[in-house]
């Protein structure tokens, strides 16, 4: 059987499946020769055996006897040595980082009797006393599951009693009765004494790490960020060093770039007299490595070259957490650190020009989603702005909204609609549903490595922290600027995560620019160039460069059209027709229906004829030779009618006056004829085509004729006619009769000859399964899985998202949306079915796909593996589905698809 345990000595960098990204990291520091605490790590087979079983493995205990002794032996101490105890920390460390979502317990080890120990051997009672209230805090809150604000209350008590406001304003007779009161609180919210054993200490933190991976935070986060639920944590085990034991002690976290920016440079943040988690709560602000160099010059040299020595090994930027104690440095974690977007693109650029990776990890290191961001809109700072405070850019965006004060009124706002920014003196884990909600996330405390920070960037959210001039009130639910300007709950508030700035109102947002770049208004080889503009431009044409996926958009106006070639789209993948029947058009759609015999039907279709070809010409310029995929109308017709509740009313009060409207009575009987139950299971798409003859034909030469008028004019055409809702290979061969005899038509009336394409949106499960039969008469597919979704699942988009897609999302039966990224077991299949089975008919048949999925980044790469010539998206995304195709490629090509 294998171990369940393992020395820090015993592992790499690579083994984090096994170890976690934590216990990886220390064994690899270990292994470069790093001042690292020795330790063991217990592995996530062992979570995973316990959360199994609901107990601990048998052999657990055991092994971590035999490890516990051996990490004795290295520190020359042993687990609750009355005399000279070995303490111990117990951190959670899961493959992929998930700030502050599981449970840490410092100082295990200690009791009544070590903590006399400790003072004697270190000379310093204060700092033994310290060390033990914070394992009963942690302890009591971690393991026993306690109400944290028991203990703050207690500690707040003790120091208003005293009448200071700071934790070191506290003696060592202050510590000593908070660590009494804290007992009491153990004793009377637990029903049971505080265990003075270590080794039950030990495993009773072990056992509350395990337990944390399944907290509603952890969930929450995993299901945020699509980490397998079914990893489970490791535990790192490791002997404690102590940032609290004075002045020339310390605790700090550091990253070897700027995580907001990308800039080369040191950044961090320094606490004297502090452990860790002091740093990353925010519970005091705290000093600038720059400052560190000042008062500790050795230990800040010491961690320069550490940090040079891991970026240069890891190949990327570095997030590390150190503490000094006494003057000496030892590094307790390193891992690549989160980054905003921006920086992910400066990062990577950087690197590839140093030399340390290639261009295909430098596509690999950034994602559409971080794309995405950078295109979202930025303040537009014109000086008219009501700033009220400036605080740290921890990260970057323009986020507007109202002011909330606790995670729980964020959350019931948000669902409400209303957009929020949550603000804290500080944030903890337990406000992630609350970060999660809001648009944007204010602190008066903390840093750039603080909770709030880090969490806030790994989500793409704005974030300021430390805007010390704020006084934030959260139980009265307002927070007081300088000036004596006070924020109540519900008031609007503008926060800039790039600057740091703090604004009272909306400000109003311009375009990034990223998107000024994208709209050709930025040239990213000017010397002023932003360098995040200069990076993406690289990146995308690396992509453009090796990626097989071509990428089309979804566009019904020549405006859009245009703005989407702007971006990088290779033609159009869908123009909805429908949208062309709008306004003004829709009296001809009624009449349309209303016609009485088919010179009515002709006399209608010769109208809207011009009014669709002046659509089509635009379009066809725009594009200016690309492929145009025209959908024809797909609707059912009963949206282009009155409802038929206001109309049966209007008829109701026409008939009580003794009035008679004969129009008004006519159209009530044709809204009841066409009215269906379920409209997208109805009279719509090819169905539509069929019943109404010479609609289609009608829209087929409209297209064919603003084709020849385009031609004409010197400009190439490539027109591909799409029929919606194919379910059988019979309604696409009758509906190709009319489409052909159109395009006939057309090219003799105008004596222009070009090729078309007919094909059909693969949107039906019986069409997918018929994809042979049906590839005999269509020359693409293009799959629309927005329908083939709620055709396969059985749901209403409309219906359902609101009422139910939440809790399934909670209890886990969706991963994510299946409207937001496809569903591959399911209609994934579908698509590969289909295009598996058309291409054996005809090998030659172009596939694509032209539903949202088109633009989502994970999705794309299901529709690289699957064969797919192109996927077609909003304007907007355009450029994510470019930069994603090109990872798509790199990633086969290394064998990491799928």
């Amino acid at each position: 059987m294998a171990p369940f345990v393992h020395d820090f000595e015993h592992g790499n960098k690579d083994a984090k499946d096994l170890l976690g990204g934590k216990g990886a990291n220390l064994a690899e520091m270990t292994n470069l020769g790093i001042p690292v605490p020795p330790g063991f790590t217990i592995d996530t087979d062992a979570c995973r055996a316990y959360l199994a079983a609901g107990a601990m493995p048998e052999s657990l205990a055991a092994e971590v006897d035999e490890h516990l002794a051996t990490l004795e032996g290295k520190a020359g101490r042993r687990l609750g040595d009355a005399g000279d105890p070995l303490l111990v920390s117990v951190r959670s460390g899961a493959k992929f980082s998930m700030p502050g979502m599981m449970e840490t317990v410092l100082n295990v080890g200690l009791n009544d009797e070590s903590v006399e120990g400790l003072a004697t051997q270190t000379g310093n009672d204060r700092f033994a006393w310290d060390s033990y209230r914070r394992l009963l805090q942690m302890f009591g809150k971690t393991v026993l599951d306690l109400e944290g604000e028991r203990f703050e209350d207690a500690m707040d008590a003790i120091k208003k009693a005293k009448g200071v406001t700071g934790d070191l304003d506290l003696d060592t007779d202050d510590l000593r009765d908070l660590v009494a009161a804290y007992k009491v609180i153990i004793r009377e919210d637990s029903g049971a004494e505080f265990p003075q054993d270590p080794k039950a200490q030990l495993m009773g933190a072990v056992e509350a790490v395990f337990n944390s991976w399944n907290s509603d935070r952890a969930v929450l986060y995993r299901r945020r960020e699509r980490i397998p639920s079914d990893l489970g944590t490791a535990v790192n085990v490791q002997a404690m060093v102590f940032g609290n034991r004075g002045m020339d002690s310390g605790s700090g976290v550091a990253f070897t770039r700027d995580p907001s920016t990308g800039a080369v440079g040191v950044y961090g943040d320094y606490l004297q007299n502090a452990q860790g988690e002091d740093v990353v709560a925010g519970i005091r602000n705290t000093l600038t490595l720059a400052d560190m160099e000042r008062i500790d010059p050795k230990s800040y040299d010491d961690l320069i070259a550490i940090m040079a020595q891991l970026e240069a090994h890891y190949r990327d930027m570095c997030d590390i957490e150190f503490t000094v104690e006494n003057g000496k440095l030892f590094m307790l974690q390193t891992r690549v650190g989160k980054r905003t977007a921006g920086a992910a693109f400066r990062i990577a650029v950087d690197m590839l020009d140093a030399g340390l990776i290639s261009e295909d990890e430098a596509l690999q290191r950034v994602t559409g989603d971080q794309l995405a961001q950078l295109m979202f809109p930025h303040f537009a700072h014109d000086g008219a702005q009501a700033l009220l405070t400036k605080g740290m850019s921890a990260s970057p965006g323009a986020a507007v909204g109202k002011a909330y004060f606790t995670s729980e009124a964020a959350v019931a706002a948000a669902e409400d609609g209303t957009p929020v920014i949550l603000v804290r003196r500080e944030t903890n884990p337990d406000d992630l549903h609350g970060m999660v909600a809001a648009q944007g996330i204010l602190t008066s405390r903390g840093g750039k490595t603080s909770h709030a920070a880090v969490v806030a960037r790994g989500m793409g959210r704005t974030c300021v922290c430390g805007a010390e001039q704020l006084e934030v009130d959260v139980r009265g639910k307002k927070f007081t600027a300088p000036g004596g300007i006070v924020v109540k709950e519900g008031d609007t508030i503008s926060i800039d995560g790039a600057t740091g700035e703090v604004f009272l109102g909306e400000v109003p947002v311009e375009s990034s620019p990223v998107v000024q770049y994208f709209e050709g208004e930025i040239d990213p080889d000017a010397e002023d160039a932003d360098p995040i503009v200069r990076s993406v431009h690289r990146l995308m044409q690396i992509a453009d460069r090796v990626r097989h996926l071509r990428v089309r958009t979804n566009a019904d106006t020549a405006e859009d059209a245009a703005r989407a070639r702007r971006f990088g789209a290779e033609g159009i993948g869908l123009c909805r027709t429908e949208h062309m029947f709008l306004g003004e058009r829709r009296a001809l759609v009624e009449r349309l229906i209303l016609a009485e015999g088919p010179e009515e039907v002709q006399a209608v279709l010769d109208e809207l004829l011009p009014l669709q070809r002046g659509d089509f010409v635009k379009i066809f310029e725009a594009m200016d030779g690309l492929p145009v995929t025209v959908r024809l109308l797909d609707p059912p017709l009963h949206e282009f009618l009155p409802s038929l509740t206001d109309l049966s009313v209007k008829v109701a009060l026409n008939e009580a006056k003794g009035e008679v409207n004969e129009h008004d009575d006519i159209l009530l009987a044709a809204v009841l004829r066409l009215h269906e139950q379920n409209p997208m299971l109805g009279l719509r798409g090819v169905r539509l085509g069929l019943v109404i003859q010479h609609l289609f034909q009608m829209q087929t030469q409209a297209i064919m004729e603003a084709a020849a008028i385009v031609a004409t004019k010197g400009a190439a055409v490539t027109a591909e006619i799409m029929v919606p809702l194919v379910g059988s290979v019979n309604e696409l061969a009758l509906i190709r009769q009319e489409i052909d005899y159109a395009v006939h038509e057309a090219r003799v009336a105008h004596s222009v000859h070009f090729d078309h394409k007919v094909g059909t949106m693969i949107e039906l499960p019986r069409a997918a399964v018929t994809a042979r039969e049906i590839a005999t008469v269509a020359d693409f597919f293009s799959f629309g899985t927005n329908d083939l979704t709620q055709m396969v699942w059985g749901f209403s988009r409309d219906d359902v998202e609101s009422s139910f897609f939440s809790e399934y999302l909670e209890k886990g039966i969706f991963p994510a949306s299946p409207f937001e990224t496809i569903d591959r077991d399911g209609v994934g299949r579908l698509v590969r079915i289909a295009a598996w089975e058309g291409r054996e008919t005809k090998p030659d048949l172009k596939l694509g796909i032209c539903g949202e999925h088109g633009g989502d980044p994970e999705s794309i790469h299901f529709f690289h593996e699957s064969g797919l010539d192109y996927v077609s998206c909003s304007p907007f995304r355009v450029p994510v589905a470019r930069l994603e195709a090109g990872r798509a490629q790199v990633m086969e090509s290394q064998g990491n698809a799928g």
